[in-house]
């Protein structure tokens, strides 16, 4: 396998990176490898149709059978603040 280096990361980002790998149990090497792998897996091209269409259909899939909480009233309640 190989090995990657990244230098001059924002000290913010590192932070939001080690919450993110403790909300979902791993260590901040295997979360930034899980990222990456997930990436580099998912070819990303915004700009083809086609793309977008399958993006909607995996994340419809995702989040299918969820209560969603309606954003209409989550506006009126931040307007009301």
């Amino acid at each position: 396998m190989a090995n990657v280096f990244i230098r001059n990361l924002e000290p913010g980002a590192i932070e939001n990176l080690k919450a993110r790998a403790r909300r979902h149990g791993r260590s901040l090497q295997a979360e930034l490898k899980r990222i990456l792998e997930d990436a580099a897996d998912t070819p990303f091209d915004a700009s083809d149709p086609d793309w977008r269409v399958e993006w909607a259909r995996k994340m419809q899939a995702e989040t299918a059978g969820r209560v969603h909480t309606d954003t209409v009233e989550l506006l009126r309640e931040d307007r009301r603040d």
